[in-house]
C-alpha cells in the first residue's frame, strides 16, 4: 500500500512540475519575443 500511495504522489509531482514548466517557458517565450517586438513598435512611432 505505502509503494501504491508512493508512486501516485511521484506521478502527480511529475505532472505538476511539467505543467509549471510548461507555462513558465511559455511565459518566457512570451517575454523574450513580446519586449523587443513592442520597442521596435515604440521606436518606429517616435518617426511617424
Amino acid at each position: 500500500m505505502i509503494k501504491f500511495i508512493d508512486d501516485l504522489a511521484g506521478s502527480i509531482y511529475d505532472i505538476l512540475k511539467f505543467i509549471i514548466r510548461s507555462i513558465s517557458y511559455f511565459v518566457a517565450g512570451m517575454i523574450i519575443v513580446a519586449v523587443p517586438l513592442y520597442l521596435v513598435v515604440w521606436v518606429t512611432g517616435l518617426f511617424r
